[in-house]
């Protein structure tokens, strides 16, 4: 059975940084799409950033230049990190997993930003 399972969330101040975690099991994130989207209550779900098979990496407009999403082959996992943090960015922190027409989401992970 896939899992992904997120963590690194937390209650951090405006300005601050994160560092969300996925890690796969029995997929490897190297084959996959990876993707990090994001919930705010009340609102529906959204992409927030990717990186490819190949490597490459795309964000959403509002995190663009202070997320960055990477992934460690030889622990399996893939990360957001996450600087200058806003009020805005609070939200449930979903790991995607998607190729063809294969998808798989991990559980989430709370991130807080307020003072």
């Amino acid at each position: 059975q896939v899992q992904l399972v997120e963590s690194g969330g937390g209650l951090v101040q405006p300005g601050g940084s994160l560092r969300l975690s996925c890690a796969a099991w029995r997929i490897i994130v190297a084959g996959y799409n990876m993707a990090w989207y994001r919930q705010a209550p009340g609102d529906q779900r959204e992409w927030v950033a990717v990186v490819t098979t190949t490597g490459n990496t795309s964000y959403a407009d509002a995190v663009k230049g202070r997320f960055t999403i990477s992934r460690d082959s030889a622990k399996n996992t893939v990360y957001l990190q996450m600087n200058s943090l806003k009020p805005e960015d609070t939200a449930v922190y979903y790991c995607n997993a998607h190729l063809l027409g294969d998808v798989y989401w991990g559980q989430g992970t709370q991130v807080t930003i307020s003072s």
